[in-house]
């Protein structure tokens, strides 16, 4: 029934969870994953932006980011759960998961209802309620 999940990860305890349920369905329906984590720069520049300061900041994320994404892929080894995973830079988070998934026809999109905490929180919140409210598929949203 769901032969390709992705999971869009950010790295956040809510996303590890997620991606946890996920690797359960995966197991149950012989599934493959996709670790999706989408790298924003830094989105309160605005009329003032430093292109460098921007790519300095992406860089290091990127390199937290394949650090963790390494762990995840290990567990998934020792589930017997083929997973890829991508990083990209992004400029409306929701906007690309949404085009990745479809792109890549997942079945299932597997994602925690909210990721960063303090004002974050309210926007990623958002993220997982406006994938949910675009995105075709199923999606399971984890608390």
């Amino acid at each position: 029934m769901f032969k390709n999940i992705l999971v869009p990860f950010d790295l956040s305890s809510q996303s590890t969870r997620a991606f946890k349920v996920a690797l359960d369905v995966a197991k149950k329906y012989d599934s493959k994953i996709t670790l999706l984590t989408c790298i924003e720069g830094d989105a309160w520049h605005h009329k003032y932006y430093d292109a460098r300061a921007d790519s300095e900041l992406i860089k290091k994320q990127e390199k937290v980011s394949k650090a963790h994404l390494e762990e995840l892929k290990s567990l998934a080894a020792k589930n017997n759960v083929t997973i890829t995973s991508n990083i990209i830079a992004s400029k409306s988070v929701v906007r690309d998961i949404v085009t990745f998934a479809k792109s890549r026809k997942h079945d299932l999109v597997v994602i925690g209802s909210h990721g960063r905490t303090g004002f974050d929180k309210l926007l990623l919140g958002s993220v997982a309620n406006g994938v949910s409210q675009r995105i075709r598929c199923p999606i399971l949203i984890v608390k």
